[in-house]
């Protein structure tokens, strides 16, 4: 609850996540049927790289500074989108971005501060249902969706014991509650041992049709820093395969020279 996404907003994990949520949620409005958006860590919702949180750990500049000179490619949706906002967009204000007028989002943040931030972001939007709770429970509390077409994000803060384990058990729980739902769970990279744990327990969960979309800074030798990223994709729309192997490729292409730089795309469970 202490966590606060002001002082790493714009960093390569937020680019990687989300240059891959813009790509997930166009593809959801390729149908005219109403869709719902959850984000379960939702934080303020826009940040300011010029604040005194950014500037003090200077994250963005090997992050988003790195990237806002692209227009073509992969990543221009994406970067299109962040330089509409005006300022730097969460996934809260990235999602609203590219909400349809019969489109709905609900926003989760335990933070009292950040939430009261993200209610007074969203108070004219009427699209937008801002909640105080924790964000395991709102997965139990808010689905299935009414619109019964949707996708939820989860993206903890990895600062205390037993997420990955919590995180796996989200995700199971909503696909017993929402089968068909898509799901975009980010988490960190820093030793191989709990990422593999991670994705055993997902694949031994009964949940169907689950891949690994991972971009890696280098060799993750160093269990003591952020050496790369995931997002488990589950239930991907049509084209994810083909179209996150070159979004990754130009996120590792623009973000790190370092040995052992790369990125991976597993399917961990059959459709």
């Amino acid at each position: 609850m202490n966590y606060r996404h002001a002082f790493h907003a714009g960093n390569f994990a937020d680019c990687m996540k989300h240059a891959l949520l813009v790509w997930l949620l166009r593809a959801l409005t390729r149908k005219e049927a109403p869709f719902r958006v959850l984000d379960t860590h939702a934080g303020i919702g826009r940040y300011d790289l010029a604040s005194d949180e950014a500037q003090r750990t200077g994250e963005w500049q090997s992050g988003i500074g790195r990237l806002t000179a692209i227009t073509e490619g992969p990543l221009a949706e994406y970067l299109a989108v962040v330089r509409a906002d005006g300022g730097y967009p969460g996934s809260p204000a990235l999602a609203a971005a590219m909400l349809r007028p019969q489109d709905r989002l609900a926003l989760v943040e335990l933070h009292e501060a950040d939430h009261a931030s993200l209610r007074a972001l969203f108070r004219r939007d009427a699209r937008v249902a801002v909640h105080r709770r924790d964000a395991f429970e709102a997965v139990r509390a808010l689905t299935p969706f009414p619109e019964k077409r949707g996708l939820v994000l989860m993206d903890p803060p990895f600062e205390q014991p037993g997420e990955y384990e919590r995180l796996a058990a989200a995700i199971a729980e909503v696909s017993r509650r929402a089968r068909g739902l898509v799901q975009a769970a980010w988490y960190p990279i820093k030793g191989r041992a709990p990422v593999r744990a991670f994705h055993t327990a997902l694949a031994e969960s009964g949940v169907r049709d689950i891949q690994a979309a991972e971009l890696h800074l280098r060799e993750p030798l160093d269990a003591a820093r952020l050496n790369g990223c995931g997002l488990i994709v589950v239930n991907a729309p049509y084209g994810f395969e083909a179209a996150a192997p070159p979004i990754l490729q130009a996120l590792r292409d623009a973000l790190s020279w370092e040995a052992g730089a790369g990125w991976a795309l597993t399917r961990i469970a059959d459709e």
